[in-house]
């Protein structure tokens, strides 16, 4: 019975993991949103009313920069870096990729700005920026889950994940928590009501 007990103790998903992987469900869901409406445009050439992109940009922007990677950066990471070597590799270039991620995101916003202004001509680069951003975002969310997410499960003990857990609850007041989930919630049903199926219920093009 003790050693089923063990067992079970280390089979146990991490909360902070949990977490994460419900994050990035989120993200990935305004990835997809994106590439599709692009994509239909091209095929198309329907317009789209670029309030969604503008809804969806700030989500990426608000949730995933700052908060989002500042959380994976200041608790789990730098837990990661204090026990091994390997994992301080990683996470440096975990560290680089949000920062380039950063940029990225001000790129595809200047681009979606010009194809606002500039029309049909603006387009292609726009598109190319979806594109690499999209791309770039999975293969990031992928690193972490596939590789860096299993050596965290075999570096950290239980104490680390106990701190860590208890660091990802206590970084934001409750109140304030509570308030930051409806603003995602209501952004979230702003980008349903303004995308046209089957990403959302807003009007077809």
């Amino acid at each position: 019975m003790g050693d089923h007990g063990e067992i079970q103790e280390r089979i146990r998903v991490p909360k902070t993991l949990n977490i994460i992987r419900d994050e990035h469900r989120s993200i990935a869901a305004i990835l997809h949103g994106m590439e599709y409406l692009v994509q239909g445009i091209r095929a198309r050439r329907k317009k789209v009313d670029p309030r969604v992109f503008h809804a969806m940009l700030y989500y990426l922007d608000t949730f995933s920069e700052r908060m989002h990677h500042p959380k994976e950066d200041t608790y789990l990471f730098k837990a990661m870096r204090e026990r091994s070597a390997e994992a301080g590799t990683h996470v440096a270039d975990l560290g680089e990729d949000h920062a380039r991620g950063e940029d990225a995101l001000c790129r595809l916003a200047q681009c979606l700005i010009r194809y606002e202004e500039g029309g049909e001509r603006e387009f292609p680069a726009f598109e190319r920026e979806v594109e690499n951003f999209v791309r770039n975002y999975r293969d990031h969310m992928r690193k972490e889950e596939d590789v860096v997410f299993p050596l965290a499960e075999r570096l950290l003990s239980a104490s680390d994940w106990e701190a860590i857990d208890r660091a990802f609850e206590e970084n934001r007041d409750p109140l304030a928590g509570e308030r930051d989930t409806r603003d995602f919630e209501k952004l979230f049903d702003r980008i349903v009501n303004l995308a046209p199926p089957p990403i959302g219920v807003g009007p077809e093009a």
